[in-house]
């Protein structure tokens, strides 16, 4: 929920996550079939965000002690939340009327209702989610580097715990060259 506008690249596809899990940056992607819906959202962003200038509205909290480095930089563009309350509320911090990002049990609500709608036969966490995308991406075929490095795992031990739940042809995901080249494949099915 804490995502800010500089976090988004949709041209390279790619998210920047600030102090996730563990408190680390990472940067993982953004599927092309999200790009049309981040879009809209950014555009909705930047309908309110040009409210608030016109209103004068106080700018987003800063992290650290930017916001005493840098005084007007929390009323630029670029920091405002991806995920914006639609209204105002008081810092708890500092007093000041500002808008925050939407609260994380939001998130949680709406992960608990998508699964509500989906009966799901397990409970469905963002951590859950978390295992699910790294186990999808290895069942893919994707190399276990890679994972590790979308998830920021710090030693790659972590990352092939997924090797033990991941399934497909072999129980790695990883298909046979002879299943996936174009001119075998081509020749047998002909």
């Amino acid at each position: 929920m804490r995502l800010r506008q500089k976090d988004i690249d949709l041209e390279r596809r790619q998210l920047t996550i600030r102090a996730g899990k563990g408190n680390k940056d990472r940067v993982t992607m953004i599927p092309e079939s999200l790009k049309k819906p981040i879009s809209d959202r950014i555009l909705s962003c930047r309908k309110l965000h040009g409210e608030d200038r016109a209103n004068n509205a106080e700018g987003v909290a800063m992290p650290n002690a930017l916001a005493r480095k840098m005084p007007n930089t929390s009323k630029s563009w670029e920091w405002l939340w991806l995920f914006p309350q639609d209204h105002p509320s008081k810092d708890p911090d500092s007093g000041t009327l500002r808008r925050h990002h939407v609260d994380t049990t939001v998130y949680g609500e709406a992960i608990k209702r998508a699964a509500q709608k989906i009966n799901a036969n397990k409970r469905i966490t963002s951590h859950v989610l978390r295992h699910s995308f790294a186990t999808h991406l290895l069942e893919s075929g994707t190399d276990i580097r890679s994972i590790q490095q979308l998830l920021g795992h710090a030693d790659l031990r972590t990352t092939e715990i997924y090797t033990h739940v991941a399934q497909g042809q072999n129980g790695c995901g990883v298909m046979s060259p002879l299943d996936i080249h174009p001119l075998i494949t081509k020749n047998s099915n002909s």
